[in-house]
């Protein structure tokens, strides 16, 4: 899987009332959260980016609250996926959870830069920079995990395993 798209660089620390402000808690809607997010940083940020963007961050990207707001605002505003120095740990787990590719990588968090375009060939883990035609590397996401992206998160993932499941298990039971 390859994911395309434009950067925009965001710094350290920057956390989940950042991501998506506590006033927009009150929904889980995607499409509601993604009107707001990164608004305290970026007040115009849902109009500007473009479907497959990608957020480029410092270190202990989504620290703060545990809130699955953050990356479901994120996802939900079209953005592809975010590459960090690092990510507070419960914010790393709930993006999967939510279906939100994330890829820590040093170089790239230093040398990308906003308005830069960026391949990302997740079963590689090779970054691309098309602008500056530079390659860094990251981890590339265990499968089970990309399955986990790809039916579109945790919950997703499990009802899909569920219906083959139970599928099998009605074809052998009748």
């Amino acid at each position: 899987m390859k994911i395309k798209g434009r950067a925009w660089k965001f710094g350290q620390d920057i956390d989940t009332d950042a991501i998506i402000p506590a006033c927009y808690l009150n929904t889980t809607d995607p499409e509601e959260l993604s009107q707001h997010c990164m608004e305290d940083i970026y007040p115009d940020f849902s109009k500007r980016i473009k479907k497959g963007d990608i957020i480029v961050a410092g270190k202990n990207f989504g620290c703060g609250s545990s809130r699955e707001h953050a990356p479901i605002a994120i996802k939900g505003a079209g953005i592809s996926c975010v590459i960090a120095k690092t990510f507070a740990r419960i914010f790393y787990r709930n993006s999967f959870n939510m279906g939100l590719p994330i890829f820590e990588s040093v170089d790239a968090s230093d040398m990308i830069s906003e308005g830069d375009d960026i391949e990302v060939d997740v079963d590689s883990g090779m970054i691309i920079n098309i602008t500056k035609k530079e390659e860094y590397r990251t981890k590339p996401i265990p499968q089970f995990m990309q399955e986990l992206i790809n039916d579109g998160g945790l919950m997703k993932h499990i009802v899909k395993k569920l219906k083959v499941t139970n599928h099998k298990i009605q074809k052998i039971y009748g």
